[in-house]
């Protein structure tokens, strides 16, 4: 009995220092990096190719829907997000309309007008620059926040 617990012990020490292993192991490749080593390659898996000659009018229908479908949940996150940035902006503007107001119904125009864009490549460009318009918007904000902390612990110290 003393055996086969000292077995089972063993057998589990043996398991639990493969699954750490293993483990570690998993935790190491998603830490490399995975990405192009070169422009071409980043290319190459970002650009679509014509390689679709040989496909059917249906094949290339639903090839097309899975794109749309992709860059459709990309917008609509983009959308969120924007929405959900635009509650920080809650001071009028010149005309006594929150900025929070101007910039949603701003956002909305813009998706509205790039509603029925085709192209992925233009859609993948609009994508970017809402996401790269949207983080500048917030870290200005953030860096202005911070400038009115600092001026009014002055006036504080004062």
């Amino acid at each position: 009995m003393i055996s086969d617990f000292h077995l089972l012990r063993t057998v589990s020490a043996a398991m639990r220092h493969r699954q750490i292993g293993e483990y570690l192991s998993n935790i190491h490749r998603r830490l490399l990096h995975n990405g192009p080593d070169t422009v071409e390659e980043l290319f190459e898996r970002h650009v679509v190719k014509d390689d679709n000659k040989h496909l059917d009018d249906d094949e290339k229908e639903l090839l097309t829907r899975q794109r749309l479908t992709s860059t459709r949940r990309e917008a609509l996150s983009l959308y969120r997000d924007i929405i959900r940035a635009t509650r920080f902006f809650m001071w009028p503007d010149s005309r006594g309309v929150l900025w929070r107001d101007v910039l949603r119904e701003n956002a909305r125009k813009e998706f509205e007008a790039a509603r029925f864009e085709k192209d992925p490549e233009v859609v993948t460009r609009l994508l970017i620059g809402g996401r790269d318009a949207v983080q500048a918007a917030i870290d200005k904000l953030v860096e202005k926040q911070k400038e009115q902390i600092e001026k009014e612990r002055d006036e504080s110290r004062r």
